[in-house]
Parts: structure tokens; C-alpha cells; sequence
């Protein structure tokens, strides 16, 4: 099976030309360039492609994204009328940085894993990657981690590679510029997508000067994504949380005035009925407006109503057991172990309550 080697370019450097001959040398003959908006004094880079190196060309008129430059060449791959000889799509950057011999391993990679997305990860430990880049993959890995529960070595690399079986759902996903190769790694954990990583060497040249990526806008652009859904369920539970704190606060208040004793009972109780209320009022928004997942409202709300009695439940004995060894204010109590169960169940929302398919065992 044959493989497309995609390369978006934006005002490419001349070694361009030298880097697709390389390429070919090696066997890899059927490549294809995305001029995405070059300035005109590039074109006889691209003619130079099209006419001595046989590539083909997908030329936009002007800048319309990364984001749009691989979609584009997914709809391109998946509309040739041979597209059965291939088994799916490599792409590179065209700044020369990716090796001929780690394209390579991608392009075995795909027939050895058919159903998964393969990703050509750096080491950022390494002594010749620029402080700006080993600080923001950093940084972006560990927010992944926190976030999504999923460790990735490399979240920004653009050599990755698409098994023909995923890239329908590659053009599901919204983006038109850096942020898109982000929501492709959300949208593999949401719909459980397997990924590969492949270790490929490190190299940048001058400080990675060739980039076209904006470190304010276009991280702006992928933090937003990263963020989005943890925000929306941040202003879903603290307003689901004060509903729960004001309702277990009257709960005690109505029961300490007809004479009910403190304690482990009340304690319970109190929790319980606030969190009947409070946890309906949370499934409501969390599904309309929080997380994109699971639609079939009878599934989702035993799955919801599932975690919503376990966390109830321990956040009771937890609140007990912690009243019982320090004393003080139970409402002070609760609102420690609620904000550390929150966390927690964010995760569990996002990877089975709501997600539309099962995780794979």
C-alpha cells in the first residue's frame, strides 16, 4: 500500500526543493504541497515542485491556516480516484526539520497500526531545542496531563500520521490555524482514538526562525481549545456548588431548630437532600452545555446519577471522618472535600459520563 506525504507551506525556504528530492530518493513519490497563501515571490518554488519533482499542488489564494491547509489535503486524499491504494497520510513540515528517515518510520508506522493516530514526538530535553519551545511543549503536556488525564510527549509536533480509517473524522473537526492540530489530539481522547508515539530526532534550525507560529495569538488560540470545556465545568460546578452548600447549610439549620443533634446522621442526611437537588440542576447544564459527548438522555443520566451517589456518598464520610478527628464547621469541612472531588469527577465526566463511545479495554 501506498502512502501520501502531505507538506502545508507557507512562504517555504528554497531548501524545500532539496528536502522533496530527498524524499523521493528514498521512495516516497506520491507527495503533495499545500501553497497556503505563499507571497508570489515563491512561486517558482512551487513550480519547481510541481514540474521537475512531481508533486501535486493545492494552492489557496490566500492564508487560510494550517488548520485548513491539512483539511483540505484529507478531502484531496480522500477524493482520489485511487485512494484504495493508499493506506493513509504522513505530514510534514516544510521547513526541513523532520527527518527522511523518521518520515519513513511514520509511513510503517500506519501499516502496523491502521486505527490509531501516530505522532512523531521530539525530545524536549535535548540541548539544541529553543527555551520558547521547550517551555511552551512543557507546559502544554502538563496541562494535558492535568486536564485530560493523557500523557503526550510531543502536543505541537506536525509530523503525524492518519491511517485512512480515521481521516473521515479528522475533517469533523473545527480549526482553521495551529489550534486544530490541539482539538485533533481532544477529539482522539474524547472518541477513543488510539496514539502511537514514534521518538524522532530533535532538530531545529536558528532557533526555529522559520516557524510561521505567533507565540501570543496562536498559543491564545490553543489554550482557549485546551481550556474551553474545563471552564465551561468550572462555571457549571461552582454554581452547582453553591446550590449544594446554601441547601445543606438551611438542611442543618431547619434541622438543628426542631431539635435534631449534630452529627454523623445529620450530617448524612443533609448532604443527601442538598445533593438530590443540586446534582440535577449540575447533570442539566453539564449536558446541554459543558461537554459534547453522549446524547441518549436515559444512558447518561445512570451513568451521572452512578458517580453523582459515589461522590455524594464519600464526600459525606469523608466530611465525617475529618468533623470527627478536628471538629469545627461542617460546611467548612465540606467545601475542602467537594473541591477535591470536583477535580476528580470533572475526569470522570468527561471520559465516560458524557463521551459517546466506550473506552477501549
Amino acid at each position: 500500500m501506498k502512502t501520501l506525504i502531505v507538506i502545508p507551506a507557507l512562504n517555504p525556504p528554497l531548501d524545500l526543493i532539496q528536502y522533496i528530492e530527498k524524499l523521493r530518493q528514498s521512495g516516497l513519490e506520491d507527495i503533495l504541497i499545500v501553497d497556503d497563501g505563499s507571497r508570489s515571490e515563491c512561486g517558482y518554488i512551487f513550480e519547481q515542485l510541481r514540474d521537475k519533482q512531481g508533486c501535486q499542488i493545492l494552492t489557496h489564494a490566500k492564508n487560510l491556516g494550517k488548520g485548513r491547509a491539512l483539511k483540505n489535503a484529507f478531502n484531496y486524499f480522500l477524493t482520489m480516484p485511487n485512494v484504495e491504494e493508499y493506506n493513509g497520510i504522513v505530514t510534514a513540515d516544510s521547513d526541513g526539520q523532520h527527518r527522511v528517515e523518521d518520515v519513513l518510520s511514520m509511513v510503517e508506522t500506519i501499516s502496523n497500526y491502521p486505527d490509531s493516530l501516530i505522532l512523531g514526538c521530539r525530545d524536549f530535553d535535548s540541548e539544541n531545542v529553543p527555551p520558547k519551545s521547550k517551555f511552551g511543549n512543557k507546559l502544554t503536556k502538563l496541562v494535558f496531563k492535568l486536564l485530560y488525564g493523557r500523557k503526550i510527549t510531543d502536543t505541537q509536533t506536525g509530523l503525524r500520521g492518519f491511517p485512512k480509517a480515521i481521516l473521515h473524522e479528522m475533517l469533523e473537526i473545527s480549526g482553521e490555524r495551529f489550534e486544530y492540530e490541539t482539538k485533533m489530539l481532544i477529539h482522539t481522547f474524547d472518541n477513543s482514538i488510539p496514539i502511537k508515539e514514534i521518538r524522532i530526532e530533535t532538530i531545529y534550525f536558528d532557533g526555529n526562525a522559520e516557524t510561521h507560529f505567533n507565540p501570543i495569538k496562536d498559543s491564545l488560540r490553543i489554550y482557549k481549545v485546551i481550556f474551553a470545556s474545563f471552564f465551561k465545568y468550572l462555571l457549571s460546578s461552582l454554581s452547582s456548588f453553591l446550590v449544594d452548600i446554601g441547601l445543606f447549610q438551611l438542611f442543618l439549620w431547619l434541622s438543628l431548630s426542631v431539635g435534631i443533634h449534630r452529627g454523623a446522621l445529620l450530617i448524612l442526611l443533609s448532604t443527601i437532600l442538598a445533593r438530590i437537588i443540586s446534582s440535577y440542576f449540575n447533570f442539566t447544564i453539564n449536558k446541554n452545555f459543558v461537554f459534547d459527548g453522549e446524547k441518549r438522555i436515559y444512558k447518561t443520566i445512570v451513568k451521572y446519577y452512578s458517580l453523582a451517589a459515589f461522590q455524594m456518598l464519600l464526600s459525606a464520610a469523608m466530611v465525617t471522618v475529618v468533623w470527627n478527628m478536628f471538629s469545627g464547621s461542617e460546611t467548612a469541612i465540606k467545601i475542602v472535600v467537594d473541591t477535591i472531588l470536583f477535580l476528580a469527577s470533572y475526569q470522570v465526566q468527561r471520559r465516560w459520563v458524557f463521551r459517546e463511545k466506550e473506552l477501549p479495554c
